[in-house]
């Protein structure tokens, strides 16, 4: 299942806006952290359309950690320019890539979406699984919140409208919490090994970039815990 998350939204219209485009291509649960007030009477509803009836009233406020923990999550964000040395943002897909990475993966993901006037933070970025970016010109690449998840969900829609969807998923992906462990795991292997404390959080967020574009199964997450909890035992001997 795909769901969609909005992190602090200034404006209850782009809620409304978000809702409605997720009606729009077969979506249903919306996860709100730190959200506007969203008056029934209000622009929320008068932007929603027919997600006023359903998406929106059922929309879950959750705190940004609830997410990390409880899905593959994908981040959006503006293009920054930024290359292989930076390992907060970088590397992203585009929509239409991301879907496509996703086709036949089986396992709930959550599209997250950040606030409209600064995104999502770096600290946040770090500890998404995957990036998402939408192309757009170098001279005005930042796009309106509602506008950019109106995209998103339309590349995604491949995944998400009942015509198109694949009837069966054929890889399945480990559950989030043993991928999560696996994260905690490889942070502790690298306290183990006395790796450079000052290198850790860049270390820890190429690790799990790698792993958010690799979708590991329940097998390959269970080997490499196993792997890790050898090496860190036998590097504290």
């Amino acid at each position: 299942m795909i769901s969609v998350a909005i992190v602090d939204a200034e404006t209850p219209g782009n809620v409304g806006t978000i809702a409605r485009a997720m009606k729009n291509f077969g979506l249903e649960e919306l996860l709100l952290v730190d959200p506007p007030e969203l008056d029934r009477d209000g622009e929320a509803y008068g932007f929603a359309g027919q997600a006023r009836e359903d998406i929106l009233p059922n929309a879950r406020e959750v705190d940004f950690e609830y997410l990390v923990e409880n899905y593959h999550t994908v981040g959006t964000t503006a293009i920054t320019n930024e290359d292989a040395r930076s390992h907060v943002r970088y590397p992203f897909r585009t929509p239409r890539e991301m879907a496509d990475s996703l086709d036949g993966v089986a396992g709930d993901t959550c599209l997250v979406f950040g606030r409209e006037r600064v995104g999502l933070t770096n600290e946040e970025m770090a500890a998404l699984d995957e990036v998402c970016s939408i192309p757009a010109s170098a001279d005005y690449p930042v796009l309106n919140l509602g506008q950019a998840a109106t995209i998103v969900l339309y590349e995604f829609r491949t995944l998400t409208v009942e015509e198109t969807q694949l009837p069966d998923p054929t890889h399945d992906r480990a559950p989030d919490d043993q991928i999560e462990g696996l994260h905690e795991q490889f942070g502790a292997f690298l306290e183990a090994i006395d790796h450079p404390e000052e290198k850790r959080g860049k270390a820890r967020r190429l690790w799990r970039r790698l792993l958010g574009r690799a979708h590991p199964t329940d097998r390959e997450v269970v080997t490499l815990r196993g792997i890790f909890r050898r090496a860190r035992q036998r590097a504290e001997r």
